[in-house]
């Protein structure tokens, strides 16, 4: 069985430069890769096409190699929000918002990612967390709050009251 997923080309050319994480990703999954236009994974289990799918799209939405290797793990989700379904078509508003939840010097994103232990990636359109489910399920809350214009602190004390 085979099957593609396309990453934007900046994390496709980063992903051509360094082989050895193909060849990593290969032996783990047991499965074949190939780096054209668009990822191709082949593999005869189609769990793991989709696992691979997964880690790849992860890499693509601005997540390390090695965070996005986690998704390998069956406890682990990825979840893609969508900023633009917070701020329309306006540019400004989505830099607005994905600044929101990056917060001052960092602080917001870094706060969620420690409260929940998910990590999260900022990208494009999109912002992206990583997690078991219940830390994926409480980071998109407290994302989305602040993207719905929640207070920093009232986030801050959502997360506190959640805490894994």
């Amino acid at each position: 069985m085979k099957d593609w997923v396309r990453i934007p080309e900046e994390r496709m050319k980063i992903l051509k430069k360094n082989k050895e994480w193909i060849e990593e990703l290969e032996n783990l999954a047991g499965c074949k890769i190939e780096l054209n236009e668009e990822v191709s994974i082949e593999s005869e289990d189609p769990l793991k096409i989709l696992r691979i799918k997964e880690v790849i799209k992860a890499f693509g939405r601005g997540f390390s190699f090695k965070d996005a290797l986690s998704l390998l793990d069956e406890d682990y989700y990825l979840e893609i929000i969508n900023v633009k379904d917070f701020s329309g078509k306006s540019k400004n508003r989505m830099k607005t918002l994905k600044a929101r939840v990056i917060g001052s010097e960092g602080k917001a994103k870094k706060m969620i990612e420690r409260y929940t232990n998910a990590k999260i990636a900022i990208y494009g359109k999109t912002i992206s967390i990583i997690g078991r489910f219940d830390e994926v399920r409480i980071a998109r809350e407290a994302i989305e709050m602040l993207l719905k214009g929640s207070l920093h602190s009232t986030v801050y004390r959502f997360l506190e009251r959640s805490r894994l």
